[in-house]
């Protein structure tokens, strides 16, 4: 068999941290269902207990503010759908609702349903560099406000938006506040109370846990979503269902290690780009870093190969690199990143942008190889003058 690919595509998912897998494996080996009257059920009960603990640490949250979903898209539409529906009606003409113009479709496409019911959504742009433009935010905000969403990291620029401020905006005129903060739990420190969010979406498989898991914070004074789905009355009726422990179990670990390791996984990250774009600029492959100025997470970083069609260099690297691109096919059409788009991008430049995420587990050498590999591979993938690709 061939080795399996150096693994740059962290912004999609992360390995499974070793301490998850072991605590997932544990789970296994003996069944029980925390619903059940009897030891299994006892002992499943106590490890879900222990994980929504370890899960609430990472973010600074109480346990009983950790909602378990199945990850960070049901936690999104729980936070606007749910809570949308269920504080309409006790906020009687409050019907707007904000979201930036480059959050993830978890949280665009359920504002957009909402819309649909009458809802208002208005779209808050972004500057140059992908951070949010507070004052076209401040702009929008209003007595007509009931939530707002910002993401805390985009998850194709990498940019740290502020959210803590657009959080004082938004309750200065008593709405409330949302954050798809799937990408930078586990990455950068992230403390609820200081960002000031009354929901904050998360998933597992982002920061070194298992796919399938994720969780929404709602603080214990926020207006508490109505459920999307309706069963057994498992976690106080917001999300029923019988809860998967090995899952939460792999998340209580991998949130853990996370926050044990944050400072070291920080420094390793930010060693490894500057590393990766040194390579580069060795054997003289220009490119523009997006983001600018901004602050992005570590370990991060989206690049404009200039003049190379990065679909095409990402297909002959895949056996030998796994990156992402700048855009997104859809009905078997490729279509510009609507991240890209806000951002200002034309459609030939967003043709050019890579995106990497350098993990934990990874070291110089791979960094090294990856990038003379892609080096090789844009050589092979330049745009030709004037190429209109349909």
């Amino acid at each position: 068999m061939s080795p399996a690919p150096i693994y740059l595509d962290g912004f999609a998912t992360l390995p499974l941290a070793p301490e998850a897998r072991e605590a997932m494996l544990e789970v296994w080996e003996q069944p029980g269902n925390a619903g059940s009257p009897n030891a299994s059920g006892e002992r499943a009960a106590h490890i879900i207990a222990d994980g929504r603990a370890q899960v609430a640490n990472l973010i600074g949250a109480a346990p009983s503010e950790i909602i378990f979903t199945s990850g960070a898209t049901e936690a999104n539409n729980l936070a606007l759908a749910g809570v949308a529906q269920s504080s309409s009606r006790s906020r009687p003409g409050r019907n707007r609702i904000i979201v930036s113009a480059i959050e993830h479709k978890a949280v665009l496409e359920p504002a957009r349903m909402l819309e649909h019911q009458g809802f208002q959504v208005s779209i808050a742009p972004v500057d140059g560099d992908g951070r949010l433009d507070l004052g076209q935010f401040a702009a929008l905000v209003g007595d007509d406000l009931l939530l707002a969403s910002v993401m805390l990291a985009n998850n194709e620029t990498g940019v740290i938006q502020p959210v803590a401020e657009a959080a004082e905006l938004v309750h200065a005129v008593g709405a409330l506040m949302h954050s798809d903060a799937a990408q930078a739990v586990g990455k950068i420190p992230v403390e609820v109370l200081e960002l000031d969010v009354d929901y904050l979406s998360f998933s597992a498989h982002k920061c070194y846990g298992p796919m399938g898991i994720g969780a929404l914070y709602a603080a214990a004074h926020a207006p508490k979503p109505l459920p999307l789905v309706y069963g057994g009355g498992q976690q106080a009726a917001i999300r029923p269902g019988t809860e998967p422990v090995a899952l939460i179990a792999g998340f209580g670990a991998a949130a853990s290690v996370a926050r044990e390791h944050l400072t070291v996984d920080q420094d390793h990250g930010r060693a490894l780009v500057d590393a990766f774009v040194d390579s580069l600029a060795a054997r003289q492959l220009r490119y523009r870093r997006l983001g600018g100025e901004a602050e992005t997470l570590p370990g991060s970083i989206a690049l404009q190969l200039i003049g190379v069609d990065a679909d095409r260099l990402c297909a002959l690297v895949a056996r030998e690199v796994s990156l992402s691109t700048g855009s997104a096919c859809t009905s078997g059409q490729i279509k510009q990143s609507h991240v890209l788009e806000a951002i200002g991008f034309s459609e030939e430049d967003a043709r050019q942008i890579i995106r990497i995420f350098c993990h934990r587990y990874q070291n110089l050498d791979e960094i090294e190889t990856a990038a003379e590999r892609i080096v090789v591979a844009a050589d092979r993938s330049r745009l030709a003058a004037g190429e209109v690709r349909q």
